[in-house]
């Protein structure tokens, strides 16, 4: 996933589930992951972290 897709899924979790998305991503993450999906999940993970970034310092 290049960072123009991580970035338009973030703002789309961000939409859809507001202060939730950061907990959302790692839901996702952990489920790629408990399936052997390590791709999927290492694209999660950069989601997660362009919410965090989106949302700024305090915001978590």
């Amino acid at each position: 996933m290049d960072a123009m897709q991580t970035t338009q899924y973030a703002r789309a979790l961000l939409n859809a589930h507001g202060d939730k998305a950061a907990v959302e991503a790692a839901r996702r993450m952990r489920a790629c992951e408990e399936a052997g999906k390590p791709e999927e999940a290492e694209d999660w993970k950069k989601i997660r972290l362009a919410i965090s970034e989106m949302r700024g310092p305090n915001q978590g």
